[in-house]
């Protein structure tokens, strides 16, 4: 049995959770979210908790169990605070800017790089070089994080490109170093 999957949801006030035969749906004032249920498991729902249990004590079920349980959470934690990722551009006339669904990225190639949203997700481009990305589903920020930090990872000698908030970049001695 999952020791995640065994700890109950608390849900806030102002989050409605239905569940159905094969779904679950979340719904707070921040928007809805669908999830499909999977695996033998058991939705009960009480005053203000959710639980899931296990109809059989299977590996596969015990799986899914925690599983679950992280993704309801995480909907409920999405519906009623929201998530956001913090990136930071590096490097000496690198800057980006957010338009309407797009954010547009001068990081060092001949172009403008436009990189467009998905529904749900705002950015935001501060002044110094910070991306904020806010979206209510945990799963879409951090693959729109990860996409738009791709389009100039950070370089291992200079340090220069997209990075994390708070990632710490090793930077590798250069030519001159090694000679010595």
């Amino acid at each position: 049995m999952s020791r995640v999957g065994k700890m109950p949801i608390a849900i806030p006030q102002g989050v409605n959770i239905t569940i159905d035969k094969d779904e679950i749906k979340v719904k707070g004032p921040k928007g809805v979210l669908s999830q499909k249920l999977v695996g033998n498991l058991e939705v009960k729902q009480e005053e203000n908790t959710l639980a899931f249990l296990t109809k059989d004590e299977s590996r596969q079920t015990g799986a899914y169990h925690g599983l679950m349980r992280s993704l309801v959470n995480n909907m409920v934690v999405g519906v009623s605070q929201g998530f956001a990722k913090r990136l930071k551009i590096m490097g000496v006339g690198y800057k980006g800017e957010a338009k309407a669904n797009t954010v547009i990225l001068n990081v060092g190639y001949s172009h403008p790089v436009e990189f467009p949203l998905p529904d749900g997700i705002d950015a935001s481009v501060s002044k110094d070089g910070l991306i904020e990305i806010v979206g209510i589903d945990k799963q879409v920020v951090g693959d729109v994080a990860a996409r738009i930090r791709k389009v100039r990872p950070p370089d291992a000698y200079k340090g220069k490109g997209i990075r994390y908030e708070n990632e710490v970049v090793k930077l590798k001695p250069g030519k001159s170093a090694a000679k010595a």
